[in-house]
């Protein structure tokens, strides 16, 4: 089996991510993605904006129905420092004899060598690398311009965010003021 494994803060999910992950399952035939909310990276001094449990509940509603797209709490159950290695180690025992595929951003590709276990986890993934914000050439070949940066402005402002998100997402930041 050849899984992908999305990390990252997912601070709001939008719809880029879920193109870019549909993306690279169907370049590099995965036969499934798990988006992997942080419970706090490492490389980033902020908390997220929303609550682990907002964003396993906005990443649960934006892949229901996504055939091959599924969510692991492991991180946010396991706590901080959210380490890649870690993760990967998790789903190496869960999915014996599968090969691993980590997507990230191109703006971490410059960054790796600082990771966790950074000589270890190259033996054990395969990196996907996923444009961001236009920026930078990635394995996966599409360009989504989506910021979740923007998202938050635009929600805090009473701004619609349903063009950035899928509609399940927009109701639990609508619903809980996420952002506000």
């Amino acid at each position: 089996m050849r899984i992908g494994l999305y990390g990252g803060t997912f601070d709001p999910v939008h719809t880029g991510h879920l193109i870019l992950a549909r993306d690279a399952m169907e370049q590099e035939l995965l036969d499934m993605v798990f988006f992997i909310p942080c419970a706090q990276s490492p490389h980033k001094s902020d908390d997220p904006a929303a609550s682990g449990a907002d964003r396993l509940a906005m990443l649960v509603a934006a892949t229901e129905g996504q055939p091959g797209m599924q969510v692991s709490d492991i991180e946010l159950t396991r706590g901080a420092p959210s380490y890649a290695a870690d993760t990967v180690d998790y789903f190496r025992n869960r999915f014996r004899n599968s090969v691993f595929y980590w997507l990230l951003g191109t703006d971490q590709k410059d960054k790796l060598p600082t990771w966790h276990r950074y000589s270890e986890l190259c033996q054990m993934v395969r990196f996907l690398y996923l444009p961001r914000g236009g920026r930078g050439r990635g394995t996966v070949s599409r360009r989504i311009d989506i910021s979740a940066t923007e998202i938050r402005a635009r929600a805090a402002s009473g701004l619609p965010v349903t063009h950035l998100v899928p509609v399940a997402v927009e109701a639990i930041i609508s619903k809980r003021k996420i952002y506000r």
